[in-house]
């Protein structure tokens, strides 16, 4: 996705129109041209806009970049506006080893899988890359939309979460984030019924 598809991505999901961005942004009430502009792509934002922008949308500014897939932290963000594009494009799993069985015993260099409703009626390629820090990565954007079909997490939540990565980055619930990312669970919720 592009810059200017991002921007109007997280400013629609923030709620503001582009005369309000356009406002913050100290544009006037004539600035909505200009945010039309970086949105279609016609005109992008010198660094120092864009940095305001990401503040004002509260999301990491490298969000909002392209980007070219040189490291781990870009090419998860490439993967999280593709996922935005294409909902239900990408499956994120881990491998699992079937127990007992051992690897690399068979000429065979085939992954197999169990058919069920989670995979395409045809069968599907993959492929996996031993970096480490991408492995890190990925096991924690596995953990987060498990959470999401699971309920734990709303899509609001998960939209979040990737928008504001790797400030949100938690290790899958095992530390703080720099970026708090999950609402509050309302107090006033009757648990009872009475």
């Amino acid at each position: 996705m592009l810059m200017g598809k991002k921007i109007q991505r997280i400013r629609n999901f923030r709620g503001y129109n582009q005369t309000e961005l356009a406002g913050m942004l100290g544009y006037g009430e004539n600035g909505q041209g200009r945010i039309t502009q970086f949105e279609s792509g016609y005109r992008n934002p010198r660094k120092d806009t864009l940095e305001k922008i990401a503040r004002l949308l509260d999301c990491n500014p490298e969000t909002l970049q392209d980007v070219s897939g040189q490291n781990a932290s870009e090419l998860m963000q490439i993967l999280f506006w593709m996922e935005e594009d294409n909902p239900g494009m990408l499956r994120v799993f881990q491998f699992k080893r079937i127990p007992g069985e051992r690897v690399n015993t068979t000429d065979d260099p085939g992954v197999y899988y169990h058919d069920n409703d989670h995979w395409p009626a045809h069968e599907p390629f993959g492929f996996w890359m031993d970096y480490p820090l991408l492995n890190d990565f990925l096991a924690e954007w596995v953990f987060h939309k498990q959470e999401l079909a699971d309920g734990i997490i709303t899509k609001e939540e998960y939209f979040e979460w990737k928008i504001n990565w790797p400030y949100t980055c938690d290790d899958m619930g095992r530390r703080i984030p720099a970026k708090d990312w999950r609402k509050p669970k309302s107090d006033t919720e009757d648990t009872t019924n009475g």
